[in-house]
């Protein structure tokens, strides 16, 4: 069975990367270029598309979505937000995950999983601040939609930061992925966590933070759960964090896509194997 492919990955990241002015919310058009590309990349592979849109400090932003088995009444949710912080190319943050999303895409129509839920793939616009925690997150727009909808949504995936992986000493394993979410969906959580490590040498970390703690939502998991969705974060990590988060040094070249390769695979393995 064909898995993910390492070029495919980094032709998407090398794209979104060189997009300027880059992808953050003040400049519109890059980020509708952005969304074209995405759009683009999955009507190629055999989708079809829809966009998703709101205003924002009087700025019309968009997602996009696109669903594998539309038909099935049970849903699983996996998505990326493709804006970033300020004036950075956001390789990591969060190319990396839109490439994935793609990529994982692109393996669902080729083998056609034969699953009792659909899959919805959702790229999120308005991640990252002035507008983490509000309202105007493509995220939380979303997460409404599909509330008011009524839909049966059984779990939720958010990719974040899944090309940069630094040794961590402490583990025997220096490559792994981090699932992050609440203690209220821990089952859920334990459940991602054991799909990820299956059949692959990555290793994986669960941390199911209080559900009041303060910093447990540091992505766009944090918007399925006040409607009663699991979700959880997926992100690739040494441990110790991305020391270019954030900054103008996250550009293609700190992205490990070996690894990266091979984080797609378990997230795809963990996807379609949810039920199984």
């Amino acid at each position: 069975m064909e898995k993910a492919n390492q070029k495919n990955l980094y032709q998407h990241v090398d794209y979104l990367t060189s997009i300027y002015p880059y992808r953050n919310y003040k400049n519109i058009e890059s980020l509708r270029r952005t969304a074209d590309y995405i759009d683009r990349e999955l009507v190629e592979t055999g989708f079809s598309t829809s966009r998703q849109k709101w205003e924002a400090k009087g700025n019309q932003y968009e997602n996009v979505l696109a669903s594998f088995l539309p038909d099935k009444k049970k849903r699983f949710i996996i998505g990326a937000h493709y804006d970033v912080y300020k004036e950075q190319p956001g390789a990591d943050d969060n190319a990396s995950s839109v490439a994935g999303l793609l990529e994982i895409a692109r393996l669902l129509k080729q083998h056609k999983p034969p699953l009792d839920y659909g899959i919805d793939l959702v790229s999120f616009c308005l991640e990252e601040p002035p507008f983490f925690k509000k309202k105007e997150m493509g995220s939380y727009v979303h997460a409404k939609s599909v509330y008011a909808q009524k839909q049966e949504v059984i779990g939720m995936i958010s990719l974040e930061m899944i090309g940069y992986y630094k040794a961590d000493e402490t583990i025997s394993s220096t490559k792994y992925l981090i699932v992050s979410g609440i203690r209220r969906y821990d089952d859920f959580n334990k459940r991602i966590a054991e799909l990820l490590r299956e059949n692959t040498f990555m290793e994986s970390r669960r941390l199911s933070y209080a559900d009041d703690y303060r910093n447990n939502g540091p992505s766009d998991h944090r918007n399925y759960w006040p409607y009663g969705y699991p979700a959880v974060m997926i992100i690739g990590t040494g441990g110790k964090g991305n020391p270019n988060y954030h900054t103008k040094r996250d550009t293609i070249d700190t992205l490990d896509f070996e690894i990266m390769t091979e984080a797609v695979n378990n997230i795809y393995h963990a996807l379609v194997e949810f039920e199984r």
